[in-house]
């Protein structure tokens, strides 16, 4: 029987999380079949560390600054990430210009800069011809606006959480959504409704490790403050995929392979 291969095609590895047991932890990736993972760079003080934990254990990478860093960032920052973009053209492990969007859920932030620094971003991923990888937290109809008026060659839509409708208009658009450990609790009703009615074609496997842990690993803010670790890892992807594959009604082996192909498609850099 051949072993089913997974994709995470969105995981932080360089979070300090990790640290302690880095190499254990792509280890235990790749021994529950998880065999590729991305890893998006969030700013510019982790460019250097993504990239070079990217190569050292043979795994993939994209570059951009997130909407959450925004505010502490130059704006310098965005010329030395096409700076970087440019000089890594023949890099074969740079598959994306992420993770960049926006986030308007966490209170506080400029959002007329979080919106300045994405729309840059999309013109680099344009003048690059590279896909994104967006963050979307209650933004994605601006996410959309300005999709519509800087085109770039798609990509995926992380953590998607959105209305189905503009699920489809992120679809319509060229982008895969990323499905990980919020679809495992059963009160994530619109999630899971999203994993079981959009295209099978539409759909990618993350996990955002060491954040979103799935429900078995999901500990309270009591139980953390108390000690309790609720440290996500890509070793969890298949167990997460087997939600999934439990919602559509397919075996995970099938799922495996249409996840993969649609990580591919949205990232054809990983068929380097």
């Amino acid at each position: 029987m051949i072993r089913a291969m997974w994709i995470d095609s969105h995981c932080h590895l360089d979070a300090p999380e990790f640290a302690a047991d880095r190499a254990a932890v792509v280890a235990r990736s790749r021994a529950a079949g998880v065999d590729r993972l991305v890893l998006p760079a969030v700013e510019r003080s982790n460019f250097v560390t993504v990239r070079d934990l990217a190569h050292e254990h043979r795994v993939v990478y994209a570059l951009g600054i997130h909407p959450l860093c925004v505010d502490r960032a130059a704006d310098a920052d965005l010329a030395h990430l096409e700076a970087e973009l440019d000089t890594r053209r023949g890099d074969t492990r740079l598959v994306a210009v992420g993770e960049i969007g926006l986030d308007h859920f966490v209170p506080g932030l400029d959002r007329v800069r979080q919106e300045s620094f994405y729309a840059a971003q999309l013109k680099l991923a344009r003048r690059f011809d590279l896909p994104v990888i967006l963050h979307v937290r209650r933004s994605a109809d601006t996410l959309l606006k300005q999709l519509r008026r800087i085109e770039v060659r798609g990509g995926i839509a992380h953590a998607f959480n959105g209305s189905e409708q503009q699920a489809r208009a992120f679809v319509a658009l060229g982008f895969r959504l990323g499905f990980g450990g919020a679809m495992t609790f059963e009160r994530a009703l619109q999630i899971r409704h999203l994993a079981q009615v959009l295209p099978l074609e539409a759909l990618v496997l993350e996990t955002d490790a060491p954040d979103i842990p799935p429900h078995w690993l999901y500990r309270t803010a009591s139980e953390r403050a108390a000690g309790a670790v609720a440290r996500n890892e890509p070793a969890e992807l298949p167990r997460i995929a087997a939600v999934l594959a439990q919602l559509r009604g397919m075996q995970p082996a099938e799922l495996a392979a249409a996840t993969a192909a649609n990580t591919e498609a949205a990232l054809p850099g990983l068929l380097r």
